[in-house]
């Protein structure tokens, strides 16, 4: 079974390794000291399970493993942590087992045993959403994932079942609500109209059109986004509050 180790301590990562080794039937094929590396590794490798800390720099892991269920075909995951308190969270996004360091040999092996028994249909299962707000937005293309940190987006948009997302660089489609967004993000984005929010903080100006219609003009991009009538205080409001 091919293993990949998931944790910024080399320390921890090495240790894992070894116990790992000491076991016949699993291969550790790769390494990685974050979620952001993790998701990379996982779709260069091809690992059938990835054991991953939690409290990680950047993305953590319970954010690496819900994008991990948007894969086709996403490994088992076991979270490995010296904290108690993410449980919940751990077996919301679908983990197969949480080990608390220091990892004993024993209670390893049983993890290890419990991934090799998952069926299918439960690897393939799409799970919640739930934990703190994400540091990037992840799309399915072409069977690989492709992330946008949220601290680049310029504009989240409804369009149909899918919600564009723009930076300045790039534009993805993910399926989340723009609802659901909204409430995730908080502060850092503000709806303009029933479908879009544009970041704050992004925001250069307002002008109005050749027919009086008001719309954002924001840094990097040419396009201009309409503010509804109703939701123009409000954007004004948060453009002086800055």
């Amino acid at each position: 079974m091919k293993c990949l180790v998931v944790d910024d301590e080399s320390l921890a990562r090495q240790r894992l390794a070894r116990l790992l080794g000491e076991l016949p039937g699993y291969e550790v094929c790769g390494e990685a000291r974050d979620g952001e590396q993790a998701l990379e590794q996982v779709q260069s490798l091809r690992p059938q399970l990835v054991l991953m800390d939690i409290r990680m720099p950047g993305m953590d892991g319970l954010e690496a493993a819900r994008h991990l269920l948007k894969l086709e075909r996403p490994p088992a995951v076991v979270f490995t942590t010296a904290y108690g308190d993410h449980a919940l969270e751990a077996f919301e996004a679908q983990a197969v087992d949480y080990l608390l360091k220091p990892i004993h040999p024993e209670r390893l092996r049983q993890a290890l045993e419990k991934a090799r028994r998952l069926s299918p249909e439960q690897a393939e299962a799409i799970g919640g959403q739930g934990g703190n707000a994400r540091t990037h937005l992840c799309a399915r293309n072409r069977g690989n994932l492709e992330l946008i940190p949220v601290e680049e987006i310029l504009y989240l948009q409804a369009d149909h079942k899918y919600v564009t997302v723009r930076s300045a660089t790039r534009t993805i489609l993910v399926e989340d609500a723009l609802k659901s967004l909204e409430q995730e993000f908080g502060e850092r984005f503000i709806r303009i109209h029933r479908s879009a929010l544009v970041a704050v903080d992004a925001i250069r100006a307002l002008e109005k059109d050749a027919q009086g219609h008001c719309r954002v003009v924001l840094d990097g991009i040419e396009e201009r986004l309409e503010v509804s009538r109703r939701l123009l205080p409000e954007v004004r409001r948060r453009i002086r509050g800055r």
